[in-house]
C-alpha cells in the first residue's frame, strides 16, 4: 500500500515564561493512502500540535527539536513558507473544531468556498506545465542514453511530436470543458429558474435570463451540442424578448417552455461520452485529414488503433528502454551508496565527533544518494530525497548544541546555587528549580547512525527486489502520469468554474438548496451546517490528505454521527488518507483504520482499530475504553484519576504511572520501550515485559469487549 506521510521521531517544544514544554516526544507513524487513522488522547497528549506541525502551522514559541515529516519526498520541517503554500489547503488540507475558526463572517459562503479554488487553480496549472517538461526532457535524455547518439534526433523528435499533439490535447479538450461545464451549468440553472417563474417568486429574473442565454450559446461545440445547436441559439437568442412578453402579460408559460426545451437539449449533450481527446490531439496534428464521422466511442477505438499504429507503440518501446536505463543507472549508484554509507559510519560512531569529518562525510553521502535517485521513477523515494537535509540538520544541532549545553550547564548552577542559598535560611524560594535544558549528544549521534543504517537497508531491500519490476507496465503508468499533468494545464479555474463546483461540494456535503445557501453569510447556517461548509473548503482543492482536529466535539451527538458518516462517505468516494485527532475513542470506533494513542507527548499503544480495542494492552487504553459511554453499559463509568503531568517537568519514568493502578516501581524509575505484541500492534507499557505480574484489564473494559465481539460476531452472521 502506498505511504502517502510519514512521521518519524517528532519532538516538539514551547517556549514559555516558566519553562519549555516538552509537548510531542519522539513519535512515528505511516500513512498509507485511503486509510483513517486515529490519533486519540486527552487535551495536552500532543496529538494537535503533531497535526498542526503537519500541516505548518505551529504557534510562535513553537521549537521543532527533532524529527522529520515526509511527503511526496520532502521534509515538511525542512521547506520554505512558499513552498508549504503549494502543499497547504491543496494537497493536505484541515478541518478545526470549531467551524467559525475557518469561516468569515462577514463573507458569503460562495466567496469563501470558490476564492481559494481560483487560487490553487492557477498554481496547479503552472506546476502541471512544469512537471511535465521537466519529466519529458529528463525521457528524451534517457532514451538517448538508452538506445545511442545515432538515434538522438530522432528520439528527440517523437518527444517534440509527443509535446506537439499534447498541445493540440489541452487546446481541444479545453474547450470541450469550456462548453460542457456551461450545459452543466445552464441545465442547473433552469431547473431552479423555471420552477421560480412557475411560482412567480423569480428574483432577478431578467439577468438570470439573460445569463441562461449566453451560457447557452457557450454550450455550442462539436462534441458537446452539435446536432440541435442551431436551435439552441434560436432559443437563447429569443429568451430576453419572450420574457419581456411574459412580464407584459403576467404569464411565462412560454419562456418556461423554452427553457425546458433548452434544458432537455443540453441534458441531452451531457449523457453523451466524451471523446479521447489524447488520441484526438495525435490524429487532427499529424494525419492530414479530417476527422473520421462515427459515434464517439467508435471514434475513439479507431483513433487509439491509429495513435498506436503510427506513434505510441514504437515510442512507448523506446521511452521503456530509457525507464529500463535510469533505473538500472539508479541501482548501479545504490551500490555505490551503499559502499559509501557503510565507509562512512564509523565517523559518527566516535566518542566526540569531528566537525571537519563530520561535513566532509556529509558532502560525500550526500551526493552518492543524491546520485542513487531514479529521476523518472513517478513514485518518489522519501528518504533518498530527504536524506542530506536530514543528515545536516542533525550535524549541526550536535555542534550547536555544544556550546548551549555549557552555556544551559552554567545558567543552572546560578540558579541552583540561590535555590540552595535560599534553602539553606530556611525560606521557601516560591519558584520550582527547572532541570538544565540540556541537548542529549549522545541521542543526536544514534539518530545520525540509525538514519545511515536506515538508508542502507532500505537500498538493500530495493536492490533484492530489482528483478520484479514490470517495465512494460511502468511505461503504461509513465504515460498517464504524463497525460494527467498535460490534463492539468487545461483545468483552468474561472469565476464561472469554480461556482458550478462549490456548488456541486456544497450537494456532496449535505448542504440542501445549495443554489439558495451559496449567498448566505455563516451566521444563517446551523453548526452542523457551518461544518459542513468546512468540510467542503477543505475538499475544494481535491487533497491527498484530510487532517480532522476533533471536527464533531462542539456539535450535538446527532449532528456528531451524520458528520462522521459523511467524512467516511467522501473518505472513501475520493481514496482521502485521513488523519482523526479526537480524546474519545468511541467517536473512531466505525471509522479509524488505525489507532494511535498518545499521552503526555507520546504514543503509548498503535495498532488496527480491532487491536486498540479489542486486544488493548495499555492501562492508559484501558482508561479511555472504561470512560467511553455507551447504550449497554449499566454500571458507573470509571473516571481517569489524577491529571496530565506538568510537561516543563516531565516525569523520568513511565507518564502514566502516578494515574495508573498497576504502575509498578519500575513505571517511576525508567520509561517503558514499545513492545511489539503483534506485527501491528505495539505498546509501551512495562506490563508487557516476560518478568512482569500478569494483569487483565479492568471487568468494564472485558465486559465491554465481549459485548462489541458478540455483536460483531451477529452482524457477521446477518
Amino acid at each position: 500500500m502506498e505511504t502517502k506521510l510519514q512521521v518519524k521521531d517528532l519532538r516538539i517544544s514551547f517556549r514559555t515564561t516558566n519553562g519549555k514544554v516538552q509537548a510531542v516526544r519522539g513519535i512515528s507513524f505511516d500513512l498509507a493512502k485511503g486509510e483513517t487513522l486515529a490519533i486519540v488522547g486527552e487535551s495536552g497528549s500532543g496529538k494537535s500540535v503533531t497535526s498542526k506541525a503537519i500541516l505548518g502551522i505551529q504557534a510562535g514559541n513553537a521549537i521543532t527539536e527533532a524529527g522529520e515529516i515526509i511527503y511526496d519526498g520532502r521534509d515538511l520541517l525542512k521547506i520554505s513558507e512558499d513552498e508549504f503554500h503549494k502543499i497547504r489547503g491543496d494537497k493536505i488540507a484541515m478541518i478545526f473544531q470549531d467551524p467559525m475558526s475557518s469561516l468569515n463572517p462577514i463573507v458569503k459562503i460562495g466567496k469563501q468556498l470558490t476564492e481559494a479554488m481560483i487560487l490553487k487553480g492557477k498554481a496547479r496549472q503552472k506546476e502541471s506545465r512544469a512537471t511535465f517538461n521537466r519529466y519529458l526532457k529528463c525521457l528524451n535524455e534517457n532514451m538517448i542514453a538508452a538506445c545511442g547518439k545515432a538515434r538522438a534526433e530522432e528520439l528527440t523528435a517523437k518527444c517534440k511530436k509527443f509535446d506537439k499533439f499534447e498541445f493540440k490535447h489541452i487546446e481541444m479538450e479545453s474547450a470541450f470543458n469550456t462548453a460542457y461545464e456551461a450545459a452543466q451549468e445552464v441545465s442547473e440553472d433552469i431547473e431552479v429558474l423555471a420552477f421560480e417563474l412557475e411560482k412567480n417568486a423569480a428574483k432577478d429574473a431578467a439577468y438570470r435570463v439573460k445569463g441562461v442565454a449566453t451560457l447557452s450559446k457557450r454550450a455550442v461545440h462539436e462534441y458537446v451540442v452539435k446536432e440541435d445547436a442551431s436551435r439552441l441559439v434560436q432559443l437563447a437568442g429569443g429568451l430576453s424578448r419572450q420574457f419581456a412578453a411574459g412580464k407584459k402579460a403576467g404569464d411565462y408559460r412560454m419562456l418556461i417552455e423554452a427553457l425546458r426545451e433548452i434544458q432537455q437539449i443540453c441534458q441531452k449533450a451531457l449523457a453523451l461520452p466524451k471523446p479521447n481527446f489524447f488520441r484526438m490531439g495525435y490524429y487532427v496534428q499529424f494525419s492530414g485529414k479530417p476527422l473520421p464521422q462515427m459515434p464517439v466511442e467508435q471514434l475513439n477505438e479507431y483513433l487509439k488503433d491509429y495513435l498506436d499504429h503510427e506513434f505510441m507503440r514504437d515510442f512507448m518501446e523506446d521511452a521503456q528502454r530509457g525507464l529500463r536505463y535510469s533505473a538500472e543507472r539508479a541501482y548501479a549508484n545504490m551500490e555505490k551508496a551503499v559502499q559509501a554509507l557503510e565507509e562512512y559510519r564509523p565517523v559518527f560512531e566516535q566518542e566526540t565527533l569531528d566537525k571537519g569529518q563530520c561535513h566532509h562525510a556529509s558532502k560525500q553521502l550526500s551526493e552518492s544518494v543524491q546520485a542513487a535517485i531514479d529521476p523518472l521513477a513517478i513514485v518518489k523515494d522519501s528518504l533518498s530525497y530527504t536524506f542530506a537535509s536530514s543528515l545536516n540538520a542533525e550535524i549541526d544541532r550536535y555542534f550547536s548544541s555544544i556550546g548551549k549545553n555549557a552555556k544551559a550547564q552554567r545558567s543552572y548552577k546560578r540558579k541552583k546555587a540561590r535555590y540552595d542559598r535560599t534553602v539553606s535560611r530556611g525560606k521557601d524560594p516560591g519558584w520550582t528549580l527547572a532541570a538544565a535544558n540540556i541537548t542529549d549528544l549522545e541521542l543526536i549521534k544514534t539518530n545520525l547512525v540509525h538514519l545511515i543504517n536506515r538508508l542502507a537497508e532500505h537500498y538493500q531491500d530495493l536492490l533484492a527486489s530489482r528483478p520484479q519490476r514490470d517495465y512494460k507496465r511502468e511505461t503504461v503508468d509513465m504515460i498517464d502520469y504524463l497525460m494527467h499533468n498535460a490534463s492539468g494545464v487545461v483545468a483552468k479555474v474561472t469565476k464561472r468554474i469554480a461556482k458550478a463546483r462549490a456548488i456541486k461540494l456544497m450537494e456532496e456535503v449535505g448542504i440542501a438548496e445549495p443554489r439558495k445557501r451559496y449567498n448566505q453569510y455563516p451566521f444563517e447556517f446551523s453548526g452542523g451546517m457551518r461544518q459542513r461548509i468546512v468540510i467542503a473548503i477543505a475538499l475544494a482543492a481535491n487533497p491527498d490528505i484530510l487532517i480532522c482536529d476533533e471536527p464533531t466535539t462542539a456539535l450535538d451527538v446527532t449532528i456528531q454521527a451524520q458528520i462522521l458518516e459523511l467524512i467516511n462517505k467522501l473518505k472513501a468516494q475520493r481514496q482521502l488518507s485521513v488523519i482523526f485527532i479526537t480524546h474519545d475513542l468511541g467517536v473512531v470506533a466505525n471509522m479509524a483504520d488505525r489507532v494511535a494513542v498518545m499521552y503526555a507527548g507520546k504514543i503509548v499503544e498503535y495498532g488496527t482499530a480491532e487491536d486498540v480495542f479489542y486486544h488493548a494492552a495499555h492501562p492508559y487504553t484501558w482508561a479511555l475504553l472504561s470512560s467511553m459511554p455507551d447504550l449497554d453499559t449499566n454500571e458507573k463509568l470509571e473516571a481517569i484519576p489524577g491529571t496530565p503531568p506538568n510537561m516543563i517537568y516531565p516525569p523520568v519514568g513511565d507518564a502514566f504511572a502516578a494515574r495508573n493502578k498497576y504502575a509498578m516501581q519500575i513505571d517511576f524509575e525508567r520509561q517503558p520501550p514499545m513492545f511489539k505484541i503483534t506485527d501491528t500492534h505495539y505498546a509501551a507499557t512495562w506490563l508487557l515485559h516476560p518478568d512482569a505480574p500478569k494483569v487483565e484489564p479492568p471487568k468494564i473494559v472485558m465486559d465491554r469487549i465481549a459485548r462489541m465481539k458478540s455483536r460483531r460476531e451477529v452482524e457477521d452472521a446477518e
